[in-house]
Formats: C-alpha cells, sequence, structure tokens
C-alpha cells in the first residue's frame, strides 16, 4: 500500500488576521520574502494544491507556479460576518458569537457552522487516501483546524505522531489551545 503524505500550509499573514477581522478576499501581507526560499523547502515530487482565495493562491506562488485550486479547501463561509472585527461582534452581536464560539453547529452569521466544515473537510480527506505521493496544501487556519481534528478524533493518542526534535506549542488563556508555529518569513531571506 502506498503512503498519501498531506502537508498543510496555512496562508501568510493578511490586514484582516492583523486587525482580528473576518476574512474577505484580502491579499496577504507585504512580504521581504525571496520567492525561492519556500519553493526550495519542498522541492521533492509533490502536488501542490490551494484553496481559491486570493490569499491562499499567492501563497501557494511561493511554494511553485504549478498550484491546483480545490474548492474543498476554501476558507469557511463567514456570511455577514465577512470583513466584521471580533470587537465589533462582542459588542453589537455578543450572544451570537458566544453561541458560535460554543456551538458547533450553530452558524449565526448566516454562512457554514464548524460542523459543516469540518463534514466538508472529512470528505476531502477521505478522497486524498487514494492518492499516494505527496500533497502540499494552502489553505486556512479553520480549515487546518478540521483537518486536525478528523485526524485526532476518537482513539486520538495513537493517532499522533511526535517525531525527534518536534516542537509542540500550547497556551492556556482559560482554555488550553494548541498553537502551530509559522515560518517566520521576515528571517526567512
Amino acid at each position: 500500500m502506498q503512503t498519501t503524505r498531506l502537508t498543510l500550509i496555512c496562508h501568510a499573514r493578511t490586514v484582516a488576521q492583523k486587525l482580528a477581522r473576518f476574512p474577505t478576499n484580502e491579499p496577504v501581507e507585504n512580504s521581504a520574502l525571496a520567492p525561492d526560499s519556500l519553493a526550495a523547502r519542498f522541492a521533492a515530487a509533490r502536488r501542490l494544491i490551494c484553496g481559491p482565495e486570493l490569499r491562499t493562491r499567492q501563497t501557494a506562488a511561493w511554494f511553485g507556479a504549478d498550484a491546483q485550486v480545490d474548492e474543498a479547501l476554501r476558507d469557511c463561509d463567514w456570511g455577514d460576518w465577512h470583513g466584521r472585527s471580533i470587537k465589533d461582534l462582542q459588542t453589537t452581536q455578543a450572544q451570537a458569537l458566544q453561541a458560535w464560539l460554543t456551538d458547533p453547529h450553530a452558524a449565526p452569521h448566516g454562512g457554514e457552522s464548524v460542523t459543516d466544515l469540518a463534514t466538508r473537510v472529512a470528505a476531502w480527506l477521505q478522497g486524498l487516501q487514494a492518492t499516494p505521493g505527496h500533497v502540499l496544501a494552502i489553505t486556512h487556519p479553520y480549515v487546518v483546524r478540521a483537518a486536525l481534528m478528523q485526524v485526532v478524533q476518537g482513539a486520538a493518542f495513537n493517532a499522533i505522531d511526535v517525531e525527534p526534535l518536534s516542537v509542540i506549542e500550547l497556551r492556556f488563556n482559560g482554555i488550553w489551545r494548541l498553537r502551530l508555529p509559522g515560518i517566520d518569513i521576515e528571517g526567512a531571506h
């Protein structure tokens, strides 16, 4: 049986992320990143795919010119919350925001619930099982989260491989959160 290797990479930072806003179809921030520095990191034979949004396509271009758009990797549909700040929602729609944060079936913004997103990502992962080789996927934080939840559900203990010198960061701010450090593009010239 041949192995499928999936490398999920979150798109580069956008102004919306910096301002704690739900995304629109904004570009990535300007970066001093050398165009070839990331492509060389994943130069071995691989299939490069990305979500359809500008920010994922721009980030994918740093890894190669051969990226194919995969609609399954699109960001969560934020409905009426596109472009809105968390701070604004805490003031104007506090109950709706709280419902969305605590109930994975809730979609008070009129878009996709976390459960809907998880179902979409699970179907995509299942389809990848028949695709041997290395797949490099540039996508969004919520799609990465949904993929991780699919992998660790059920017998999570045995579904996690910890390689030598692995680094994992956990932070506590009312709840424990897993933090996956990104690539430092400022120092990657």
